[in-house]
């Protein structure tokens, strides 16, 4: 089998924006098919995510709607949903047909609005994106992921002892990245004192350790390594992606400190790429919440059991750090717009392995990789990219 690379990768500004959300993915799509140097009529498949269209648009056939509007229609298409898994499943997926010589040449992105500007508040949103809760057991109750993931954390403070001050050390240090991304939703710096002192939203997470909902889109194009040099865009390896799954709902979850989907998930993408943990540079990861980033970055083996919230505090998952963790500003400071999310890990990944990320470069950036879940865990997506030999 033929390698799968990356050649083109773009992204729009995240935050509110009042575009309908076909124009919003097209200038994604297009910035990354003008970084590839690629033409429509090269690309010979379309994989497109999105988690809330059905509920929050009423659009669900968005796939062919999307590939239509910027000129695919024709091609094989395919809308993916995983919660906020979705495109880093779209993109797990190109790169299996593009490595088996399926398609040459994918187009792979994702696209949501999340924002006031669909004409839903916050709390109607987060009715919506409950959804990816259990029908029967957790919904019912009113269980949220502020919810879900406060459990989660408190658990591992229980054990571990971390803190609401390290909880907070995760956001400043991620808007403190976030500062230097120009597409970002909140790029500016914060404090531990503004963190602690904002309102408590799931005990333990305050207002400041909690993501925003936003809008945007993002999208990359994957090749066959062996077609690469026919691309303007200078090609990034993928060399692993691991795809793994846990019990839905939390109680039957064989650990609430740990996400074991995460630990798999890596485990197989490691595997793949012919790596460990300690051979990691930088890690894009899913950081919904504060707590979500320490939880991951132990489950992704960069860090022991228990240790993630300290090694945070003492600065070691700064750009300037022994071992960088969201450079971009991660959800926190980038912003969170579900089915775009997958795919921006990917174009962060894209910019550090080219030496492209400006002031948020990643000094010597080899290996790194990015870390989606979808729900409370219950899916997890680990890609691991290389620069190229």
């Amino acid at each position: 089998m033929s390698r799968a690379v990356v050649v083109g990768a773009g992204m729009t500004d995240f935050g509110p924006h009042d575009q309908p959300i076909e124009e919003l993915f097209a200038d994604a799509a297009f910035a990354s098919i003008d970084d590839a140097g690629v033409s429509l009529g090269e690309i010979d498949a379309f994989y497109f995510g999105n988690a809330l269209g059905g509920q929050a648009e009423s659009d669900t056939h968005l796939a062919p709607k999307l590939a239509t509007h910027i000129g695919l229609q024709g091609i094989p298409c395919q809308r993916f949903e995983d919660a906020c898994a979705t495109s880093s499943n779209a993109f797990k997926h190109a790169v299996q047909a593009v490595e088996a010589g399926i398609h040459d040449v994918a187009l792979v992105g994702g696209a949501e609005r999340c924002t006031p500007e669909t004409g839903l508040g916050t709390g109607e949103m987060t009715k919506i994106f409950a959804s990816a809760a259990h029908r029967q057991y957790e919904q019912p109750a009113g269980l949220t992921f502020p919810g879900v993931f406060a459990l989660l954390t408190k658990r591992h403070m229980h054990e571990y002892g971390t803190t609401e001050a390290q909880l907070a050390e995760v956001a400043v240090k991620n808007h403190h990245h976030g500062q230097f991304n120009p597409h970002a939703h909140f790029g500016k710096d914060t404090t531990v004192e503004a963190v602690l002192d904002s309102p408590i939203v799931a005990d333990p997470f305050h207002l400041m350790d909690c993501c925003p909902f936003s809008d945007g889109a993002s999208a990359v194009v994957v090749v066959s390594s062996d077609l690469a040099d026919n691309f303007a865009g200078e090609p990034v390896d993928v060399t692993g992606v691991g795809h793994r799954t846990d019990a839905i709902p939390l109680a039957d979850k064989t650990s609430l400190s740990a996400t074991q989907s995460a630990r798999n998930a890596a485990q197989e993408a490691y595997e793949q790429a012919g790596i460990r943990a300690e051979n990691v540079d930088f890690a894009e990861v899913h950081d919904c919440f504060t707590g979500a980033e320490v939880l991951a970055i132990e489950a992704l083996g960069l860090f022991e059991d228990g240790s993630g919230g300290a090694a945070t505090a003492e600065g070691r998952t700064y750009i300037d750090g022994e071992l960088p963790v969201n450079p971009s500003g991660g959800l926190k400071s980038k912003g969170h717009p579900i089915g775009a999310t997958g795919t921006a890990q990917i174009v962060e990944l894209t910019k550090q392995l080219r030496g492209t990320a400006d002031e948020r470069q990643v000094e010597g950036a080899k290996t790194g990789i990015a870390h989606n879940l979808g729900g409370d865990a219950g899916t997890t997506v680990v890609t691991v990219m290389e620069e190229r030999a």
